[in-house]
């Protein structure tokens, strides 16, 4: 049961990438249409991703067991806990855009997904992921304690690290 309710660490950055680039999709959809069910869909996948990973996740599974694997390149392995929390800052988007568009803003609810569109964005675009990077942050100041993410401790770019065998 307990596996059913953990998030995988690491985590391939390719798959995180794709559900992101789904995730811009379905709020782009929604920002522009105003569609309901849309907000459902994408709020639904944001909870599950926190809750489980790519488990309970039609978007996530997709990602990690269709898209990815026939993709020919070379996959980045990340720390899984950053992409959690990211998950996690989405979750509470969705979720806020939700209870706007119930209380009838729904142009306050378009506006809440359109921010979160443009992070979705740069993570599916260019890897930058600004709840990883507000992560790292507060395990910087301590909100975060240091066990959660040991290799996030490492706060060297990746590229400048080197690996010997």
């Amino acid at each position: 049961m307990a596996k059913l309710f953990s998030f995988p660490n690491p985590v391939n950055e390719t798959s995180a990438r794709i559900v992101a680039g789904g995730a811009v999709i379905m709020g782009i959809a929604y920002a522009v249409t105003g569609n309901g069910w849309i907000l459902v869909a994408l709020t639904y996948g944001f909870i599950a991703r926190v809750v489980s990973g790519p488990t309970f996740s039609p978007l996530g599974r997709i990602a990690t067991q269709v898209i990815t694997p026939r993709l020919n390149l070379q996959h980045r392995l990340v720390p899984g806990p950053p992409k959690r929390f990211a998950q996690g800052v989405g979750a509470t988007f969705t979720i806020t855009a939700s209870v706007l568009y119930v209380a009838g803003a729904y142009g306050a609810s378009q506006i809440v997904i359109a921010g979160l569109v443009a992070a979705a964005f740069l993570e599916s675009a260019f890897a930058v992921c600004l709840g990883c990077i507000a992560f790292g942050y507060l395990m910087k100041l301590g909100v975060i304690p240091q066990q959660v993410c040991e290799e996030c401790n490492n706060f060297t770019p990746r590229s400048l690290q080197t690996t010997s065998l």
